[in-house]
Protein backbone atom coordinates (compact mmCIF):
# COMPACT_ATOMS: atom_id res chain seq x y z
CA UNK A 1 0.00 0.00 0.00
CA UNK A 2 1.60 3.27 -1.11
CA UNK A 3 1.63 6.40 1.02
CA UNK A 4 1.02 8.41 -2.16
CA UNK A 5 -2.40 6.71 -2.46
CA UNK A 6 -3.54 8.92 0.44
CA UNK A 7 -2.84 12.23 -1.25
CA UNK A 8 -5.30 14.98 -2.14
CA UNK A 9 -5.01 18.57 -3.32
CA UNK A 10 -5.78 21.36 -0.84
CA UNK A 11 -5.62 25.09 -1.58
CA UNK A 12 -3.57 26.81 1.11
CA UNK A 13 -6.33 29.32 1.83
CA UNK A 14 -8.55 26.52 3.19
CA UNK A 15 -6.16 25.81 6.08
CA UNK A 16 -7.79 27.45 9.10
CA UNK A 17 -5.42 29.88 10.81
CA UNK A 18 -7.79 31.05 13.55
CA UNK A 19 -10.61 29.36 15.47
CA UNK A 20 -14.18 30.48 14.98
CA UNK A 21 -15.53 32.74 17.72
CA UNK A 22 -18.30 30.18 18.27
CA UNK A 23 -16.95 26.63 18.60
CA UNK A 24 -20.22 24.98 17.58
CA UNK A 25 -20.58 27.10 14.42
CA UNK A 26 -18.18 24.79 12.55
CA UNK A 27 -19.48 23.03 9.49
CA UNK A 28 -19.96 19.27 9.60
CA UNK A 29 -19.76 16.89 6.65
CA UNK A 30 -21.94 13.83 7.30
CA UNK A 31 -20.84 10.60 5.59
CA UNK A 32 -23.06 7.52 5.77
CA UNK A 33 -20.98 4.43 4.99
CA UNK A 34 -23.95 2.26 4.06
CA UNK A 35 -25.77 4.63 1.71
CA UNK A 36 -22.52 6.44 0.75
CA UNK A 37 -24.53 9.65 1.05
CA UNK A 38 -22.72 12.93 1.80
CA UNK A 39 -24.60 15.73 3.49
CA UNK A 40 -23.44 19.24 4.40
CA UNK A 41 -24.48 20.21 7.89
CA UNK A 42 -23.43 22.23 10.95
CA UNK A 43 -21.85 20.91 14.14
CA UNK A 44 -24.86 22.17 16.10
CA UNK A 45 -26.78 19.36 14.43
CA UNK A 46 -24.43 16.72 15.84
CA UNK A 47 -26.60 15.69 18.83
CA UNK A 48 -29.51 15.08 16.44
CA UNK A 49 -27.39 12.76 14.28
CA UNK A 50 -26.86 10.37 17.18
CA UNK A 51 -29.04 7.45 18.23
CA UNK A 52 -30.62 7.62 21.68
CA UNK A 53 -28.71 4.52 22.83
CA UNK A 54 -25.30 5.62 21.54
CA UNK A 55 -22.30 5.81 23.84
CA UNK A 56 -20.10 8.83 23.02
CA UNK A 57 -16.46 8.54 24.14
CA UNK A 58 -14.26 11.63 24.65
CA UNK A 59 -10.50 12.01 25.12
CA UNK A 60 -10.10 14.29 28.15
CA UNK A 61 -6.37 14.98 27.74
CA UNK A 62 -5.19 18.53 28.36
CA UNK A 63 -2.64 20.38 26.23
CA UNK A 64 0.18 22.07 28.12
CA UNK A 65 2.39 24.89 26.72
CA UNK A 66 5.03 22.45 25.52
CA UNK A 67 6.97 24.74 23.17
CA UNK A 68 9.92 26.38 24.93
CA UNK A 69 12.13 29.10 23.48
CA UNK A 70 15.56 29.55 24.99
CA UNK A 71 19.27 29.69 24.39
CA UNK A 72 22.28 27.45 24.18
CA UNK A 73 25.16 27.68 26.61
CA UNK A 74 27.53 30.53 25.87
CA UNK A 75 24.80 32.77 24.42
CA UNK A 76 23.91 35.94 26.29
CA UNK A 77 20.40 36.02 27.77
CA UNK A 78 18.04 38.37 25.93
CA UNK A 79 14.40 38.31 24.75
CA UNK A 80 13.73 35.60 22.17
CA UNK A 81 12.21 36.59 18.85
CA UNK A 82 9.28 34.21 19.11
CA UNK A 83 7.26 35.72 16.29
CA UNK A 84 9.97 35.15 13.72
CA UNK A 85 12.03 32.01 14.40
CA UNK A 86 14.03 32.64 11.21
CA UNK A 87 15.31 35.99 12.49
CA UNK A 88 19.00 36.64 13.15
CA UNK A 89 18.46 36.64 16.92
CA UNK A 90 16.94 33.17 16.70
CA UNK A 91 19.75 31.81 14.57
CA UNK A 92 22.48 33.23 16.84
CA UNK A 93 22.22 30.54 19.49
CA UNK A 94 18.46 30.71 19.92
CA UNK A 95 16.69 27.37 20.24
CA UNK A 96 13.18 26.00 20.11
CA UNK A 97 12.32 22.85 22.07
CA UNK A 98 9.02 21.01 21.75
CA UNK A 99 8.47 18.63 24.68
CA UNK A 100 6.71 15.59 23.28
CA UNK A 101 6.83 12.92 26.00
CA UNK A 102 7.97 12.67 29.58
CA UNK A 103 10.22 9.64 29.91
CA UNK A 104 10.79 9.80 33.68
CA UNK A 105 9.98 12.08 36.60
CA UNK A 106 13.14 11.44 38.63
CA UNK A 107 15.31 12.40 36.87
CA UNK A 108 13.03 14.67 34.85
CA UNK A 109 13.77 13.49 31.31
CA UNK A 110 11.83 14.25 28.15
CA UNK A 111 11.69 13.19 24.55
CA UNK A 112 11.57 16.34 22.42
CA UNK A 113 12.09 17.96 19.05
CA UNK A 114 14.71 20.69 18.85
CA UNK A 115 15.50 23.42 16.36
CA UNK A 116 18.09 23.98 14.94
CA UNK A 117 18.51 20.21 15.18
CA UNK A 118 21.91 19.79 13.58
CA UNK A 119 23.71 22.12 15.97
CA UNK A 120 22.55 20.78 19.33
CA UNK A 121 24.70 17.87 20.44
CA UNK A 122 24.87 15.52 23.41
CA UNK A 123 26.13 17.27 26.54
CA UNK A 124 24.97 20.73 25.47
CA UNK A 125 23.27 22.81 28.15
CA UNK A 126 20.04 24.66 27.39
CA UNK A 127 18.44 27.59 29.27
CA UNK A 128 14.81 28.74 29.21
CA UNK A 129 13.03 31.82 30.60
CA UNK A 130 14.23 35.38 31.20
CA UNK A 131 15.93 34.33 34.43
CA UNK A 132 17.04 30.91 33.17
CA UNK A 133 14.43 29.37 35.46
CA UNK A 134 14.53 26.09 33.53
CA UNK A 135 17.83 24.43 32.65
CA UNK A 136 18.43 21.21 30.80
CA UNK A 137 21.17 19.02 29.36
CA UNK A 138 21.01 17.01 26.13
CA UNK A 139 21.41 13.34 27.07
CA UNK A 140 20.92 11.56 23.73
CA UNK A 141 20.47 12.39 20.09
CA UNK A 142 18.00 10.92 17.59
CA UNK A 143 17.16 11.47 13.94
CA UNK A 144 15.16 14.36 12.47
CA UNK A 145 15.73 16.75 15.39
CA UNK A 146 14.75 14.33 18.15
CA UNK A 147 16.59 14.57 21.48
CA UNK A 148 16.36 13.27 25.02
CA UNK A 149 16.94 16.06 27.52
CA UNK A 150 17.17 16.14 31.32
CA UNK A 151 15.97 19.13 33.35
CA UNK A 152 17.64 20.13 36.58
CA UNK A 153 15.43 20.04 39.65
CA UNK A 154 13.00 22.94 40.17
CA UNK A 155 10.31 23.29 42.88
CA UNK A 156 7.45 22.92 40.38
CA UNK A 157 8.47 22.01 36.84
CA UNK A 158 5.01 22.25 35.26
CA UNK A 159 4.29 25.59 36.94
CA UNK A 160 7.46 26.96 35.32
CA UNK A 161 6.44 25.52 31.95
CA UNK A 162 2.99 27.13 32.29
CA UNK A 163 4.67 30.51 32.87
CA UNK A 164 7.27 30.49 30.10
CA UNK A 165 5.96 27.92 27.61
CA UNK A 166 3.99 28.55 24.42
CA UNK A 167 0.95 26.76 23.02
CA UNK A 168 2.30 24.17 20.56
CA UNK A 169 0.25 25.20 17.55
CA UNK A 170 0.84 22.88 14.55
CA UNK A 171 3.30 24.04 11.87
CA UNK A 172 0.55 24.65 9.29
CA UNK A 173 -0.84 27.46 11.47
CA UNK A 174 1.45 30.16 10.16
CA UNK A 175 1.53 32.56 13.10
CA UNK A 176 2.90 32.73 16.63
CA UNK A 177 0.62 31.55 19.39
CA UNK A 178 -1.57 34.18 21.06
CA UNK A 179 -2.97 34.33 24.61
CA UNK A 180 -6.39 33.29 23.29
CA UNK A 181 -4.94 29.99 22.04
CA UNK A 182 -4.46 28.82 25.63
CA UNK A 183 -8.22 28.51 25.89
CA UNK A 184 -9.22 27.78 22.29
CA UNK A 185 -6.61 25.10 21.54
CA UNK A 186 -8.19 23.08 24.34
CA UNK A 187 -11.43 21.12 24.64
CA UNK A 188 -13.88 22.41 27.24
CA UNK A 189 -13.72 19.03 29.00
CA UNK A 190 -9.89 18.81 29.08
CA UNK A 191 -8.68 17.59 32.47
CA UNK A 192 -5.58 15.37 32.38
CA UNK A 193 -2.46 17.38 31.52
CA UNK A 194 0.01 15.77 29.14
CA UNK A 195 -0.66 16.46 25.43
CA UNK A 196 1.40 18.49 22.98
CA UNK A 197 -1.51 18.70 20.53
CA UNK A 198 -5.24 19.00 21.03
CA UNK A 199 -7.62 16.14 20.16
CA UNK A 200 -9.14 18.52 17.64
CA UNK A 201 -12.47 16.80 17.00
CA UNK A 202 -13.40 17.80 20.53
CA UNK A 203 -12.73 21.50 19.97
CA UNK A 204 -16.24 21.95 18.53
CA UNK A 205 -18.08 21.01 21.72
CA UNK A 206 -19.65 23.65 23.94
CA UNK A 207 -21.51 23.44 27.24
CA UNK A 208 -24.74 23.79 25.25
CA UNK A 209 -23.93 20.79 23.06
CA UNK A 210 -23.06 18.63 26.07
CA UNK A 211 -26.33 19.67 27.73
CA UNK A 212 -28.25 18.63 24.62
CA UNK A 213 -26.56 15.21 24.71
CA UNK A 214 -27.66 14.78 28.32
CA UNK A 215 -31.12 15.99 27.38
CA UNK A 216 -31.39 13.11 24.93
CA UNK A 217 -30.09 10.75 27.67
CA UNK A 218 -27.14 9.85 25.47
CA UNK A 219 -24.49 8.15 27.60
CA UNK A 220 -20.94 9.49 27.59
CA UNK A 221 -17.56 8.21 28.82
CA UNK A 222 -14.04 9.63 28.99
CA UNK A 223 -10.65 8.06 28.32
CA UNK A 224 -7.23 9.73 28.29
CA UNK A 225 -4.60 9.52 25.57
CA UNK A 226 -1.76 12.02 25.67
CA UNK A 227 -1.00 13.13 22.12
CA UNK A 228 2.74 13.02 21.45
CA UNK A 229 5.37 12.94 18.75
CA UNK A 230 3.36 10.75 16.39
CA UNK A 231 1.07 13.68 15.60
CA UNK A 232 4.01 15.68 14.23
CA UNK A 233 5.80 12.77 12.58
CA UNK A 234 5.51 12.73 8.77
CA UNK A 235 5.43 9.39 6.96
CA UNK A 236 8.84 9.15 5.31
CA UNK A 237 8.43 5.64 3.88
CA UNK A 238 7.06 4.90 0.41
CA UNK A 239 5.01 1.94 1.64
CA UNK A 240 2.45 2.38 4.41
CA UNK A 241 3.39 -0.97 5.98
CA UNK A 242 7.00 0.16 6.50
CA UNK A 243 6.05 3.10 8.73
CA UNK A 244 6.36 2.73 12.51
CA UNK A 245 4.14 4.97 14.63
CA UNK A 246 5.35 6.37 17.96
CA UNK A 247 3.63 5.02 21.04
CA UNK A 248 1.46 7.30 23.19
CA UNK A 249 0.41 6.86 26.82
CA UNK A 250 -3.23 6.22 27.65
CA UNK A 251 -5.45 5.48 30.63
CA UNK A 252 -8.93 3.94 30.79
CA UNK A 253 -10.76 3.98 34.10
CA UNK A 254 -12.70 0.97 35.38
CA UNK A 255 -15.89 3.00 35.02
CA UNK A 256 -15.21 3.89 31.37
CA UNK A 257 -14.17 0.33 30.46
CA UNK A 258 -17.34 -1.05 32.05
CA UNK A 259 -19.57 1.46 30.21
CA UNK A 260 -17.96 0.70 26.85
CA UNK A 261 -18.11 -3.07 27.30
CA UNK A 262 -21.76 -2.87 28.40
CA UNK A 263 -22.56 -0.94 25.22
CA UNK A 264 -20.76 -3.54 23.10
CA UNK A 265 -22.58 -6.40 24.86
CA UNK A 266 -25.91 -4.68 24.15
CA UNK A 267 -24.88 -4.05 20.51
CA UNK A 268 -25.14 -0.32 21.08
CA UNK A 269 -23.02 1.97 18.95
CA UNK A 270 -19.78 3.38 20.37
CA UNK A 271 -19.15 6.84 18.91
CA UNK A 272 -15.52 7.98 19.12
CA UNK A 273 -14.79 11.71 19.32
CA UNK A 274 -11.51 11.93 17.43
CA UNK A 275 -8.88 9.58 16.06
CA UNK A 276 -7.06 9.55 19.41
CA UNK A 277 -10.12 7.98 21.01
CA UNK A 278 -10.31 5.41 18.21
CA UNK A 279 -6.67 4.49 18.66
CA UNK A 280 -7.04 4.12 22.42
CA UNK A 281 -10.15 1.95 22.29
CA UNK A 282 -8.99 -0.33 19.49
CA UNK A 283 -5.54 -0.74 21.05
CA UNK A 284 -7.02 -1.60 24.44
CA UNK A 285 -9.51 -4.08 23.02
CA UNK A 286 -6.99 -5.87 20.82
CA UNK A 287 -8.12 -9.22 19.46
CA UNK A 288 -10.41 -9.89 22.43
CA UNK A 289 -12.78 -7.04 21.56
CA UNK A 290 -13.04 -6.16 25.26
CA UNK A 291 -11.78 -2.78 26.47
CA UNK A 292 -9.37 -3.17 29.39
CA UNK A 293 -9.06 -0.76 32.30
CA UNK A 294 -5.69 0.69 33.31
CA UNK A 295 -2.67 2.45 31.82
CA UNK A 296 -0.69 1.34 28.80
CA UNK A 297 1.01 2.50 25.60
CA UNK A 298 -0.83 2.77 22.28
CA UNK A 299 1.48 1.41 19.60
CA UNK A 300 -1.22 0.44 17.12
CA UNK A 301 -1.05 1.82 13.55
CA UNK A 302 -4.47 1.76 11.91
CA UNK A 303 -4.66 1.80 8.10
CA UNK A 304 -6.96 0.15 5.50
CA UNK A 305 -7.42 -3.54 6.19
CA UNK A 306 -7.71 -3.04 9.96
CA UNK A 307 -10.65 -4.77 11.68
CA UNK A 308 -12.49 -2.41 14.05
CA UNK A 309 -13.82 -4.19 17.13
CA UNK A 310 -15.13 -1.29 19.24
CA UNK A 311 -15.83 1.93 17.33
CA UNK A 312 -19.06 2.16 15.33
CA UNK A 313 -19.06 5.85 14.39
CA UNK A 314 -16.45 8.60 14.30
CA UNK A 315 -16.38 12.38 14.65
CA UNK A 316 -13.13 13.75 13.24
CA UNK A 317 -11.55 16.86 11.77
CA UNK A 318 -9.99 16.91 8.29
CA UNK A 319 -6.40 15.64 8.22
CA UNK A 320 -3.23 16.29 6.25
CA UNK A 321 -2.55 14.45 2.97
CA UNK A 322 -0.54 11.24 3.38
CA UNK A 323 -0.85 11.38 7.18
CA UNK A 324 -1.43 8.46 9.54
CA UNK A 325 -4.63 10.12 10.77
CA UNK A 326 -6.06 10.23 7.25
CA UNK A 327 -5.12 6.56 6.87
CA UNK A 328 -7.06 5.75 10.05
CA UNK A 329 -10.18 7.50 8.73
CA UNK A 330 -9.79 5.68 5.41
CA UNK A 331 -9.55 2.37 7.29
CA UNK A 332 -12.82 3.16 9.05
CA UNK A 333 -14.87 4.56 6.16
CA UNK A 334 -13.18 3.23 3.02
CA UNK A 335 -10.31 4.89 1.19
CA UNK A 336 -12.20 5.98 -1.92
CA UNK A 337 -15.22 7.20 0.09
CA UNK A 338 -13.03 9.35 2.31
CA UNK A 339 -10.99 10.83 -0.54
CA UNK A 340 -14.23 11.60 -2.41
CA UNK A 341 -15.57 13.28 0.74
CA UNK A 342 -12.39 15.34 1.04
CA UNK A 343 -12.71 16.47 -2.58
CA UNK A 344 -16.29 17.49 -1.82
CA UNK A 345 -15.12 19.43 1.27
CA UNK A 346 -12.48 21.23 -0.79
CA UNK A 347 -15.05 22.09 -3.46
CA UNK A 348 -17.42 23.46 -0.79
CA UNK A 349 -14.61 25.47 0.86
CA UNK A 350 -14.65 23.72 4.22
CA UNK A 351 -11.98 24.88 6.69
CA UNK A 352 -9.26 22.27 7.21
CA UNK A 353 -7.09 20.91 10.04
CA UNK A 354 -6.93 21.75 13.75
CA UNK A 355 -9.02 24.94 13.84
CA UNK A 356 -11.15 23.82 10.92
CA UNK A 357 -14.45 22.02 10.33
CA UNK A 358 -15.34 18.40 11.04
CA UNK A 359 -16.73 15.21 9.59
CA UNK A 360 -19.09 12.62 11.08
CA UNK A 361 -18.76 9.08 9.72
CA UNK A 362 -21.35 6.48 10.61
Amino acid sequence: MLVSDFNYSLPEELIAQEPLSDRAASRLLHLNRCSQELRDSCFRDFPDLLKSDDLVVFNNTRVFPARLYGRRSGVKAQPVSVGNPASRDFLRGRIEVLLTRQLSREPNEWECLVRPGRKIGVGERLFFGAQDELRAEVMARGSFGKRRIRFTSVPDFFAAVERIGHVPLPPYIDRPDAPADRERYQTIYAREKGSVAAPTAGLHFTAEILTRLRGRTIETAEITLHVGLGTFQPVREDRVEDHKLHCESYFISAQAASAINRALDARRRVVAVGTTTVRTLECSAGKSGRVQEGSSEAEIFIYPGFEFRVVGALLTNFHLPQSTLLMLVCAFAGQQRVLDAYRHAVGECYRFYSYGDCMFVE
